[in-house]
């Protein structure tokens, strides 16, 4: 039997620890990891504030977290410690740096696993030719193509990986849903619809002017706006909200003070999320809650590129016209308007 085969309890390492946003786009891979290797106990390398999320992703049996650049060189040691410890037989770098190239080349990973860009690739013995700079695939799938090219490097079958790939239990749901409607004194029938203003610096996004304009216009008798905020977000997300009170516009601010895991299971009573291309609209997208997202035109940020998970027809993306790459001002917020209330009608009577 090869050492490498899914009947045989492998030790997988996979990196994804940039934003919250990117390693969201990762859950398809961890998924199909999983499908491929059942046997196989999955180790996510993160940085500390993604942890939370890695640890309800169903498909990761561990978390190492990354101190970063910032640890210095003596972070950097403990870490190999770490990774080394492990014996892993297997490392995918779904984004690749020369520390992380590095890292797994001095801890001796068998199987080494990344992109064929950058100078990091001479650190990998499996490598994979991608040129995501193109943008002519979403995140999520060229993600996948390294790990089916590495599944099937070990000669197993890849399964092509199906969401929800997040999900709250339908009776904690009922209950957050309840508890949520009387905390803010709301009907029991009140359509939710989330709204994110913040974007954490990741991506250009609405003005909170714009996003008064947009609520006013697509609110109805049995909506309630719900404006998240994240941290360092809740004085712009209240500047917001005077904006659609002055719109007479029903509204209730939600900033959750119990961590990130919670914050994500509240997502989920989201009837419809809208958001700039930030990592809460990708944990929207992941629990398929109806998202809409406003993108900037630019190659490196399109709709396509960083698309959310939600299954077809669940998600819907805004742009500036095509010959204006950021200007998020330019965006047409009637043509927006009449397209969120399209799909809306569509996704809610779907249920």
């Amino acid at each position: 039997m090869s050492v490498l085969s899914s009947q045989h309890v492998m030790k997988i390492l996979v990196v994804r620890n940039d934003k919250l946003g990117d390693f969201m786009l990762a859950w398809p891979s961890f998924q199909a990891l999983k499908l491929a290797f059942p046997n196989s106990r999955l180790v996510a390398l993160v940085p500390n504030y993604t942890r939370p999320i890695a640890e309800l992703c169903p498909w990761i049996d561990e978390t190492l977290i990354d101190p970063t650049e910032a640890a210095g060189k003596e972070g950097f040691n403990r870490l190999l410690k770490q990774v080394k410890a492990q014996k892993f037989d297997l490392m995918l770098t779904l984004f690749s740096t020369t520390r992380i190239g590095w890292l797994g080349l001095r801890a001796g990973i068998p199987l080494r696993w990344a992109p064929a860009t950058k100078l990091a690739q001479v650190f990998y013995n499996r490598r994979l030719k991608q040129k995501r700079s193109q943008s002519k695939q979403p995140e999520y799938a060229y993600n996948l193509d390294l790990v089916q090219a590495a599944i099937e490097g070990c000669g197993e079958r890849y399964v092509v990986p199906q969401g929800p790939y997040l999900s709250v239990d339908p009776g904690l749901r009922a209950e957050l849903r309840q508890v949520f409607l009387a905390q803010h004194k709301l009907k029991p029938d009140t359509r939710l619809i989330f709204i994110h203003s913040g974007h954490g610096g990741s991506a250009n996004n609405l003005s909170l002017a714009q996003y008064a304009e947009l609520a006013a216009k697509v609110a109805r008798p049995d909506s309630c706006f719900v404006l998240t905020a994240g941290p360092g977000e809740l004085e712009a997300t209240q500047e917001l909200a005077a904006l659609l009170d002055a719109e007479g516009v029903q509204l209730r601010v939600f900033s959750s003070t119990e961590g990130l895991q919670s914050f994500a299971q509240h997502l989920a009573l989201a009837d419809l999320f809208i958001a700039g291309s930030t990592g809460t609209l990708h944990i929207a997208g992941a629990l398929d809650r109806p998202t809409v997202g406003f993108y900037p035109n630019r190659r490196s940020s399109t709709p396509l590129r960083w698309r959310t998970l939600n299954g077809e027809g669940r998600t819907l993306a805004f742009t500036p016209p095509a010959d204006i790459e950021k200007d998020m001002s330019c965006v047409d917020i009637d043509a927006a308007a009449a397209g969120i209330r399209v799909f809306v009608e569509r996704c809610w009577s779907e249920g």
